[in-house]
Parts: structure tokens; sequence; C-alpha cells
């Protein structure tokens, strides 16, 4: 798979763009979020994510003017999402609405495909 201009198979909110260029800076051209999944988690699979630049094997979109990168074996699991943001009184950071998870654990960050 390779670079798209098509739709985006992992939809980004603007806010989670915004909280993205926040904290990658003058970086931006060079470094995105990149978002992974693996094996753990309490439900089997967990969600991961760091701000870094392309991997080999990574499949980008840029939307809202910052990079998404997702390596091509979690684009199974992920295709369809949505990233958003939320700066909340109880939480913040990313959050990930994943139509394909069959359960998601209370915290979020696990799921079951």
């Amino acid at each position: 798979m390779s670079d798209t201009a098509a739709a985006p198979l992992i939809r980004l909110t603007e806010k989670a763009a915004t909280a993205i260029r926040t904290r990658v800076g003058d970086e931006v051209a060079t470094k995105g979020l990149r978002l992974f999944v693996s094996a753990g988690g309490c439900s089997g699979f967990q969600y991961e994510m760091k701000l870094a630049p392309k991997e080999p094997g990574d499949v980008a979109s840029e939307q809202f003017g910052v990079q998404l990168f997702v390596d091509e074996k979690s684009l199974v699991f992920l295709t369809g999402s949505e990233i958003d943001f939320e700066d909340g009184l109880t939480a913040a950071g990313f959050r990930i609405r994943n139509p394909n998870a069959k359960a998601t654990c209370g915290c979020g960050t696990s799921f079951e495909a």
C-alpha cells in the first residue's frame, strides 16, 4: 500500500490535528502521529502511538496540515477509525473510535478484534 490522496482510511478530527501540531511544533513537516496496534492489553490488542517520523512500510495521510502514519498490519484493525483529542477535567489525550473493535476495555487503550 502506498501514500494516497484519496479519503483517509483513518480520520483525524480537527482537535486531534491541532494537538499533534502543538506537540510536534517546528517538526510538523517531518513528524506526525504514528499509530499502531500490538498484542497485549486487557482485551487482546492495544493501541500505541507516538510522535515520530514515518517508518518504512507506513501508510501516510495528511489531514488538517499534519501527518498520520499507520503501518500496513495495523490498518487491518484500524480502517474506518476516528482519532479525536479530548481535554477535559477528568481526562486528556487522544481517543480512538474503532468500528472494528468487538469489545473495548474501560480505559479505551485496548480492544478485542
